[in-house]
């Protein structure tokens, strides 16, 4: 197998500052590397992201829905193993996208840079577990200024990939379950 490679790619999105970055991918006969962060290739793209002041790794199986969470951090995530299916929320009530909804294709190589205001949320699709990576700009703390919206708001018009019983606390937090709709959270601010 010869050397391919994938050059380091942003694209815009439906929500104003929610980008996807596809990261440098090199690939060989022994597998690929994966540029999870270079800070000089985010500047030369207009990126400003970081420094990063906690990262988290949650392991989900298939159908967990977790989220749609949008606290007063910036985030970067990616999946590192597996796959999922993304969406996103803008809550900030001054934005120009506030209420926009946009969805992503979750697959090792692919990142999202979510604003702080944008809620952030994810469904384990694939049959092994998913790894999702988180990178904060500040660190989570308990009680932290933030929103939650519930997943399952028909407004949103999010379709999630793998049906679930609500009530499955395995599947769906009772947090995430019991979180307002959209047009809530918008009224509060």
């Amino acid at each position: 197998m010869a050397t391919s490679v994938i050059d380091f790619e942003v694209s815009k999105t439906a929500i104003d500052g929610l980008l996807v970055l596809s990261m440098k991918q090199v690939s060989d006969e022994r597998g690929t590397i994966r540029e999870f962060f270079r800070e000089s290739g985010l500047q030369e793209a207009g990126v400003d992201a970081g420094p990063w002041r906690q990262i988290n790794v949650t392991q989900s199986r298939q159908g967990t829905i977790r989220g749609l969470h949008g606290e007063a951090m910036t985030k970067l995530v990616a999946i590192v193993s597996g796959e999922a299916f993304g969406a996103y929320v803008d809550t900030r009530p001054d934005s120009s996208t506030a209420g926009a909804v946009a969805t992503v294709r979750l697959v090792p190589g692919t990142q999202v840079l979510v604003p702080a205001g944008v809620c952030n949320g994810f469904q384990s699709v694939s049959a092994e577990p998913t790894q999702y990576l988180y990178c904060f700009d500040t660190e989570w703390a308990p009680g932290m200024a933030g929103v939650a919206v519930n997943p399952f708001d028909a407004e949103l018009g999010i379709n999630w990939p793998i049906p679930i019983d609500r009530e499955d606390r395995s599947l769906l937090s009772a947090k995430d379950a019991a979180a307002p709709a959209l047009a809530e959270v918008l009224a509060r601010s």
